[in-house]
């Protein structure tokens, strides 16, 4: 049951914390929903960890490919661990308040890491492209350094493009017409659309935002990916070719796990009116939960030196000791 203070009375005020509603509609079933949510947060946490530990024990596995694999597993980890705690907070406790700061905090990183996952698997893309179209200078472009200088150029971009969201809604919308967001956690639209006052700024930027990171980053992989196709179908023997490709397919394998949910999640926000607002909600959780759950499942599957350096600690492990 909601708090006196924020039940709406359609008069604008200034808060010092929102009210979360989970998800709404399914408030009966939020003990229920807590199952695969904390189940599927674990497998995040536990398989992102892994391949970090994997990456830094294997010396193989010190190439550019499998340190940006190392920075999509930080990066899934903050997005993930953004939002998990307080939904789960929220199912087990009632725990639904979040201060405006802290609000803006959660919004800031939920947006932030999206954007600077999405530069990752640029820099991946380009990674790929000097592996197949330039492969005798591959490991004097691509660096530790320069990955390095990648990684931060991402990191950089998204602290750069999410920074002002928070602070247009903080300096431009002081005032709401109510504290409760109908969401599980505070994404930017879900809060612009409570406050009184004109919007259209903030509608705008991040609306632009979101075509410059989905539109232009995606057709930027594509652009590499046609030219490392016209790469390798100039290879002599289809199992040259086939072997070239195989090296692509845990990229590209993650590159779809990323942007199909936050494609499907985006047009059901835009266009889809006649979906449930619990649905809304539900695809918003899950494309902050699926890449993390999957990138490493999709690279430990696809890697044979992730695979057999997992089997090997696997054996290690079941192994009985000397006594």
């Amino acid at each position: 049951m909601l708090p006196s203070m924020f039940i709406s009375n359609n008069a604008c005020s200034v808060p010092s914390s929102f009210w979360l509603t989970g998800i709404p509609g399914l408030e009966y079933l939020h003990i229920w929903l807590s199952i695969p949510f904390g189940s599927m947060y674990l497998v995040a946490v536990v398989g992102n960890i892994t391949i970090l530990a994997v990456v830094k024990t294997e010396r193989s596995l010190h190439q550019p490919m499998y340190f940006f694999l190392c920075m999509l597993a930080v990066i899934d980890l903050v997005l993930s661990t953004s939002t998990m705690p307080k939904l789960l907070a929220i199912f087990w406790f009632g725990a639904c308040s979040i201060g405006l700061d802290a609000c803006l905090a959660q919004m800031f990183f939920v947006h932030c890491f999206a954007t600077v996952e999405s530069g990752i698997f640029l820099a991946m893309a380009f990674d790929r492209y000097v592996a197949i179209c330039d492969p005798l200078h591959h490991t004097s472009v691509l660096t530790h350094a320069v990955v390095a200088r990648l990684g931060l150029a991402a990191l950089l971009r998204g602290v750069f493009y999410i920074g002002p969201l928070p602070l247009l809604i903080r300096l431009r919308l002081p005032l709401y017409r109510t504290q409760i967001i109908a969401h599980s956690y505070c994404e930017h639209m879900a809060v612009v659309t409570l406050a009184c006052g004109d919007t259209r700024v903030n509608n705008l930027y991040g609306m632009g935002i979101g075509f410059l990171v989905l539109i232009l980053d995606s057709l930027a992989i594509a652009a590499s990916y046609v030219m490392i196709f016209r790469a390798v179908l100039g290879l002599s023997t289809s199992d040259a070719r086939l072997k070239t490709l195989g090296t692509c397919g845990s990229h590209i394998c993650a590159i779809l796990v990323f942007y199909i949910p936050i494609a499907v999640s985006s047009l059901t926000h835009r266009f889809g009116h006649q979906v449930p607002p619990h649905i809304h909600i539900l695809l918003a959780n899950f494309y902050l939960l699926i890449p993390p759950i999957l990138n490493p499942v999709v690279y430990a599957v696809r890697t044979k030196q992730i695979r057999e350096r997992l089997l090997h600690i696997i054996k290690s492990g079941t192994q009985p000791r000397d006594t």
